[in-house]
This record gives C-alpha cells, structure tokens and sequence, in this order.
C-alpha cells in the first residue's frame, strides 16, 4: 500500500513520526506532506491568498514536504506531490484527542476529510494529552493494521474514520469501541482584557468547559479507557428530516 500522511501539529511532531515510522515497518510506501509550523483547530481552511512554499524534508525511507499552509492544503498538496496514488491518507497522531464536536474545530480530521473528498480513504488519528513514546508506537501500529483491513471495503462518499485513544500504557488499553461522535458542545468563552492603551483584546479560556455527554458516544467511553472509532459521513441523498417535509412552507 501507499500512505500519504500528515496532521495539524507540525511536520516535527513526535505523533506523525510514530505515524511514518509504523507505516515503515509494515513495508508500505510513505509520502509526508505536512505543515511546516503548528495549525492546530484550523479545519478545513485552505489558502487562496499567497503561493504555499513547499520544501524537501528529511525522512529516511520517504518521500517528505513541509508545506507552508494548512492541513487541508497539505492533502491537496500532497496528493499531487505523490509519485503515485495513495491508497490511504492518515492524518495524526495528534497530541490531543478529537472526539465529538471537536471535529468541527480540528485540522487533523479536516485533513482526513480533505483526502475523503478526494475520494480517498482517510482516517485521523490522536490520542489525549500526555502519550509517551511508547503510546505513541503502539497506537501508529494500530492504525496501520486497521487501514489495511479496510483500504478494500466499502466508505460512504466523503467518510472519515476518527480514531481516539486515551493516553494510557497499550497493555491497559481496553479493545476499541464504535461509537458515534458525541453531540456536547464546548461552553468556554473568553476573558477581555484592556491594554495599558486602552485597547480592548480577549483570551480564550482554558480548560475547554463542555456540555454533558451522553453514555455510549466516543466522549463517555474514551472516559471510561476505551479506545473508539467512530465514522463520519459528509452526504447523504435524503436526509430523514427534509422528507418529514414539516419544515417547508405552505
């Protein structure tokens, strides 16, 4: 197979070497085309303002770019870049989880979901804060595995597999669990402040403040010590609630 990866923190992040080095291992073909500085919560942005500069990186056994722009563009990007087609994109692992509604916000899925609207199967991959190398292996090996076991089967136009795990050692890992995304929303909000000035700016608060969320979505059970794996379509012909026809005018 031929994977082409990326992800949102940066081409020098230890989660997209774990990523390149696992796919190394299983004798896959490796092209890297990721950003050449931190773009994580950028989701799907492109750059249509400037050229994106693309330069050589070194990565043993590969063929590598870090790409001044978005991870979506580093999808586009990369895609052309590859001597040849991907059979799958990666996208990770990101030093983070991206779980629920935090796929709205996250460039490691935006990414994945770049590559799925090209028709390519795409999966992004993060684990919580914390990982250590170790977790970080053994997770790039999980994903590995699961791309070859599903690079043949069948995705709904524009799916995505998001794949989460908790930071924990991988001998305390309980199996993986399908789950769909959690529907809780973040409620943080930000504090303003006031230059010496008289400038007004805000901050965002920390802590990422959320709404409950409900047992049995990848929130709840990634809280619990379960891996998940979630899938996440982009189309669908007829949605149920546009056929209820309640919504139209008279």
């Amino acid at each position: 197979m031929h994977f082409l990866i990326t992800n949102d923190d940066g081409i020098s992040a230890p989660g997209l070497k774990a990523l390149g080095e696992a796919v190394l291992r299983r004798g896959h073909r490796l092209t890297v085309c990721a950003p050449a500085a931190q773009q994580s919560a950028a989701s799907q942005h492109l750059t249509i303002d400037r050229p994106l500069l693309a330069h050589r990186y070194v990565w043993e056994g590969a063929d590598a770019w870090a790409l001044e722009g978005t991870p979506a563009d580093c999808v586009r990007i990369g895609l052309q870049l590859a001597e040849e087609p991907a059979d799958f994109v990666l996208s990770g692992i990101n030093n983070g989880l991206n779980a629920g509604s935090a796929v709205y916000y996250s460039g490691t899925f935006s990414a994945a979901r770049e590559a799925a609207m090209a028709h390519c199967r795409a999966m992004a991959v993060s684990i919580d804060v914390g990982a250590t190398g170790e977790m970080l292996e053994a997770l790039g090996e999980q994903a590995v595995r699961l791309a070859e076991r599903l690079v043949n089967r069948p995705f709904p136009k524009a799916a995505v597999l998001n794949l989460n795990v908790p930071a924990l050692p991988p001998d305390k890992l309980k199996k993986v669990m399908p789950a769909p995304l959690s529907d809780a929303f973040y409620q943080d909000g930000y504090e303003r402040r006031e230059s010496p000035r008289g400038q007004v700016y805000f901050w965002l608060e920390g802590g990422q403040k959320m709404e409950p969320h409900r047992p049995g979505t990848d929130l709840a059970l990634l809280a619990d010590g379960y891996p998940t794996l979630s899938i996440v379509t982009g189309f669908r012909d007829e949605p149920d609630w546009l056929q209820a026809g309640d919504w139209a005018e008279e």
